[in-house]
């Protein structure tokens, strides 16, 4: 699918999604990724039947206001008891499939909002 392209000078901005990857602005990267407006590093967490408390909480370094979660390629909601750190950090959270996520975080990034990526690839 290709998303819209906009101006998001030194933004990182997601401008294509394939089923094993994702664009951002003019590079490709595979496999598990945590993205933000100044950032792009990988998830390092093995799969969605892997996911602990600690990989969520470890997205709280990034001091985001909204963590969208990109399950894959189908939805798929972690327990609550694994975002209970965002929760009480008060960082609101989505879950949704990683495709769905990506267009989320390019409307959230144009807002300037605090919005960190974390996707399964």
């Amino acid at each position: 699918m290709k998303l819209h392209e906009a101006a998001a000078q030194g933004r990182n901005l997601i401008t294509a999604y394939e089923a094993d990857r994702i664009r951002i602005n003019q590079d490709y990267f595979s496999g598990n990724l945590i993205v933000t407006p100044d950032s792009i590093v990988p998830w390092q967490v093995e799969s969605f039947e892997t996911l602990v408390a600690d990989d969520f909480e470890a997205l709280l370094a990034f001091e985001p206001e909204v963590v969208l979660f990109g399950s894959g390629n189908t939805l798929r909601f972690p327990h609550p008891r694994l975002t209970a750190a965002l929760a009480a950090a008060r960082v609101g959270f989505e879950a949704m499939d990683t495709q769905a996520a990506c267009r989320s975080y390019n409307i959230l990034m144009a807002e300037d909002r605090r919005v960190v990526l974390a996707a399964l690839g």
